[in-house]
């Protein structure tokens, strides 16, 4: 355990240790906070506040970096894998019509598959010895892809900023003054 991690482990109660421990699990500060002992009727507001604490930000971004040094699973790993599903071109994936074979797709084309099922039938209409295989291939959501892509980006934010500037906010002032005096 690095000097940083350990420091903040010490700064931790035993339940807040837990609460780190399983929000890595899965990033949902609701679940961790049911899992490490809180109330499950308060564990969405106790989670949040949780998550506010600095010592506990510490603690999770310590874990986060020694697991990411432990796995060496960088951040731009996983945005290139996002990447290859979310800019796919499903073409790269057929020759005349057919579908190439798996051993033969480039490293682009095959992170794309989430399955392929091959299905053995006969031939409708033909010899009972005639069969054919039907090929199914399903690919990993690409919006979902893209989304998370964006996301890293900051393409999207969730939040909208509500501050007004110049002219606006005098309006505003002099209309909430304006309702002030008549109701008050």
């Amino acid at each position: 355990m690095s000097g940083q991690a350990s420091t903040a482990a010490k700064k931790l109660t035993a339940k807040q240790q837990c609460f780190v421990a399983e929000y890595l699990v899965d990033m949902n500060a609701t679940q961790a906070a049911i899992r490490a002992g809180y109330s499950a009727k308060t564990a969405g507001a106790i989670g949040d506040e949780v998550l506010k604490k600095p010592e506990i930000a510490e603690a999770i971004k310590s874990a986060m970096d020694a697991r990411s040094e432990r796995t060496e699973i960088t951040q731009d790993m996983v945005l290139r894998e996002l990447a290859k599903i979310g800019f796919s071109d499903l073409r790269k994936m057929f020759s005349n019509g057919n579908l190439i074979a798996i051993d033969a797709l480039d490293d682009e084309s095959a992170a794309c598959l989430s399955s392929i099922e091959v299905v053995t039938r006969r031939v409708p209409g033909g010899e009972e010895s005639e069969v054919e295989h039907v090929a199914k291939i399903k690919v990993w959501d690409k919006q979902a892809a893209l989304v998370n892509i964006g996301r890293h980006l900051g393409m999207f934010t969730d939040k909208v900023d509500m501050n007004v500037k110049g002219d606006i906010a005098e309006l505003l002032a002099a209309s909430r003054a304006r309702a002030a005096s008549i109701n008050g």
